[in-house]
């Protein structure tokens, strides 16, 4: 034990210091794993002896009421309507983050990732509506266009040591276009009546995020009030409410108090004083000078750091392994009956879906960035072959979030087709999965090996 250093068993591993995309990429793996058990669990749950149970839980009616006010929805909407609505703010702190300092703030560097992504969201839905051109299932074009950023990541860092960082990067950049993507559907294709008035009332909102960032408003609290706030009028409006995690991502500043110089000489003057305030032989818990100084430290760290990096770093976590796992455990619990599973892999929907996310991604991502090289347009990330952006497509295949989120939509009055749809992203899911690490692990070679 060093002197003046007091570890805990566990605290050695929080002294270790990781970049923000090293950081990103371990909770995106660690993510997909919570994904995974609880996609096993949802799957055990729903076909098991606590089905009935299962499925009653989830519908529970749950409301929040204050005076004569009151909100109520199933337990199954809340997640879906206002957890998420957190996971499409953190997806909005990264599409923001990317297209200011990123893979995206580039236009050479962010060619090869948009085009993979308009390739990997058109061919899919194409795939799809050829074989379900018409009636209620056409309404699932959008299933097959997303794809799962912590699945995806999670596969391929399994694969770190034989394949290039810049490729994981690439992946994140379109995954993250991917997830815009999903956004404009949601909001554009997926929004059955609209309301004026709250709609207007939202917009109104906006503006005032927006004039608090003009107004170079650094302080979190007002922007999560007026997001809240935000969130019940799209709610209100018919408008997909999870949007609001969008909008108010956007309105986060972007830009510190202090720069890194005025940072610099702000923390060699509070040391002085903090050196100046020590007396040795008294706890710190009785000092109130030497107390000051460390709350005044910190406050000058946040100031450092750009609310949106902040935000970001502080709801990833909650986010990747509290909220993301509840929503595969309320909506991947899906029925098989093993006598029909014939019948269910030959439906329309199901098909659809799978071919979508199987041969439509592998077909729209590197058909598009084979066209986008050729043209001389867009260039391979550092040390990447083709063929590892093949692989990359197939695992771009993983569609299960935001295709089951999509699906919900889409599917939301037919419990039928949800079914089939949400099976399609399943097997799709897995077998991108599996097909996409064997490929990507035959055609790359131990980093250190390569020549």
């Amino acid at each position: 034990m060093k002197t003046g250093v007091y570890n805990a068993r566990w605290e050695k591993s929080f002294d270790k210091i990781l970049t923000p995309f090293d950081e990103f990429i371990h909770r995106q793996t660690t993510s997909g794993l919570l994904l995974m058990a609880m996609a096993v669990i949802a799957l055990i749950l729903a076909n098991g002896p606590f089905a009935d149970a299962y499925l009653h839980f989830i519908h529970t009616p749950v409301s929040v009421e204050v005076g004569s006010w009151s909100l109520g929805m199933s337990l199954h909407h809340w997640i879906n309507d206002a957890l998420m609505a957190l996971f499409f703010f953190v997806v909005g702190l990264e599409l923001k983050r990317e297209l200011l300092v990123g893979e995206l703030a580039k236009i050479r560097n962010a060619t090869l990732p948009i085009a993979a992504a308009i390739g990997g969201m058109v061919v899919p839905a194409l795939i799809y509506f050829a074989i379900n051109p018409s009636g209620d299932a056409a309404l699932g074009w959008g299933v097959p266009m997303a794809t799962d950023i912590a699945f995806a990541i999670g596969a391929l860092a399994l694969l770190a040591s034989r394949v290039p960082k810049a490729l994981i990067t690439f992946l994140v950049a379109l995954a993250i276009v991917d997830d815009l993507g999903a956004v404009l559907v949601i909001a554009i294709f997926y929004t059955e009546t609209i309301s004026m008035m709250p709609l207007a009332i939202a917009g109104g909102i906006f503006l005032m995020l927006m004039m608090l960032n003009l107004a170079g408003i650094r302080k979190t609290t007002p922007y999560f009030i007026l997001a809240a706030l935000l969130w019940y009028a799209l709610l209100q409006s018919g408008v997909h409410a999870t949007l609001a995690g969008i909008l108010g991502a956007l309105s986060v500043p972007a830009t510190p108090k202090y720069n890194p110089e005025r940072f610099s000489q702000h923390v060699r003057g509070l040391m002085q004083r903090f050196d100046d305030s020590h007396q040795p032989d008294k706890s710190i818990m009785t000092n109130d000078a030497l107390r000051s100084v460390v709350r005044t430290l910190e406050n000058g760290v946040h100031s450092v750091q750009a609310p949106l990096q902040r935000l970001e770093h502080d709801w990833h976590m909650p986010v990747a392994y509290l909220i993301i796992p509840i929503f595969a455990l309320a909506n991947a619990g899906i029925p098989l009956e093993m006598s029909s599973l014939g019948e269910t892999f030959s439906h329309p929907v199901m098909l659809g879906v799978s071919l979508g996310l199987i041969l439509g991604k592998f077909i729209g991502i590197t058909g598009a960035c084979w066209l986008v090289l050729k043209m001389g347009i867009a260039e391979l990330p550092k040390d990447t072959r083709f063929t590892q952006i093949a692989g990359v497509s197939l695992l771009a295949g993983i569609g299960f979030t935001m295709s089951i989120f999509v699906a919900q939509l889409g599917f939301s009055h037919n419990e039928d087709l949800l079914l089939m749809a949400k099976t399609g992203i399943l097997f799709a899911s897995l077998l991108a999965g599996i097909s996409g690490y064997v490929w990507l692990y035959l055609v790359s070679k131990p980093q250190g090996n390569e020549s």
